[in-house]
């Protein structure tokens, strides 16, 4: 299995990274505690978090992610085979948000106290915030990089204009740069990427690790018409694919899932990694058999005309 760098962070990771969301919420914690086990046994390395996760839910006050990570790394002791990003930024309520310096150095010993580590290998602005100068995002992540509690730093849900403001102010001011981008992005959701973040992600270097890679679950093809997703966790994230649009691309998906001996979400993981300029999509799962279908997708290899199918019927679809 072929790593990819990140940017040019030195951090290499495999071509599919684990979404964290899903621990302490829909994944129990000895559920999360054996689909990471199996992930590390698979030979993947890449862990995806945020100290907002997962604040959403009924009772729940952000960091129960974290924390879950953490106890696993406690029980498992493998920290060290592990490419740990997380991100800062999200309202956290009575604790805070933004990115001003005071918040990001408040809230990076919250994560690291949840996670049980000294460090973080990707810490990543979770939303852009336009009421902190870049200047003091960007110092401070540097003093966070210069003691060692941060190895490389990102952005997730940046605007184009914004991106190339912060990379364009490193540059000028001698700070540490986004070394990747964390955008919604997959063959469901590809204008607001592909328009105008994947050519400057690209001419600059950076690293790109999608979220929602499988369209919150619709393009795993278990939503099949228009009220199946009435009353599921991320229902209202689903509802926007399901019309005409969106069940043709779901053919396609079928056809080629068909013709490789491969499931739908394996394929639409797939396009993502052959995509040029992906670095891994991020994809979570609820159990291992849904995370032994997402690995699966690492070794499959799309030969181009499916590739071409996949792409002329996305682009022709679903928000492209």
């Amino acid at each position: 299995m072929q790593s990819r760098p990140i940017g040019r962070s030195g951090l290499s990771v495999a071509p599919l990274c684990l979404g964290g969301n899903v621990f302490g919420w829909t994944a129990d914690e000895a559920t999360s505690f054996a689909i990471l086990d199996r992930f590390v046994d698979s030979g993947l390395n890449f862990v995806d978090t945020a100290d907002v996760y997962s604040r959403w839910a009924p009772g729940h006050q952000g960091g129960e992610s974290e924390t879950v990570i953490g106890r696993w790394f406690k029980a498992s002791g493998h920290r060290d085979r592990i490419v740990l990003a997380t991100k800062v930024g999200m309202d956290l309520g009575p604790a805070g948000k933004g990115l001003s310096a005071a918040h990001i150095e408040r809230a990076v010993e919250a994560s690291l106290r949840r996670l049980g580590t000294d460090r973080i290998d990707l810490y990543q602005s979770h939303t852009d915030d336009s009421a902190t100068p870049i200047e003091e995002t960007l110092a401070a992540f540097e003093r966070l990089i210069k003691a060692g509690k941060v190895r490389a730093i990102g952005a997730s849900n940046y605007s184009a204009a914004r991106l190339r403001a912060a990379l364009d102010t490193a540059k000028r001011e001698g700070l540490p740069r986004y070394e990747c981008l964390q955008p919604d992005y997959s063959l469901a959701e590809r204008a607001g990427y592909e328009s105008e973040l994947e050519p400057l992600c690209r001419r600059q270097g950076l690293g790109v690790i999608g979220y929602f890679s499988l369209a919150a679950g619709f393009l795993t093809g278990k939503y099949r018409s228009e009220g199946a997703a009435e009353g599921r966790a991320r229902g209202g994230n689903v509802q926007k694919y399901l019309n005409p649009r969106g069940f043709a691309l779901l053919g396609v998906l079928d056809a080629v899932a068909a013709e490789h001996g491969a499931t739908p979400a394996q394929v639409a993981l797939a396009w993502l990694i052959a995509r040029p300029g992906v670095t891994a999509p991020i994809a979570s799962a609820t159990s291992l058999a849904q995370l032994d279908e997402l690995i699966g997708a690492v070794s499959l290899t799309l030969n181009p005309a499916a590739i071409d199918r996949l792409t002329a019927a996305s682009a022709g679809g679903i928000r492209a």
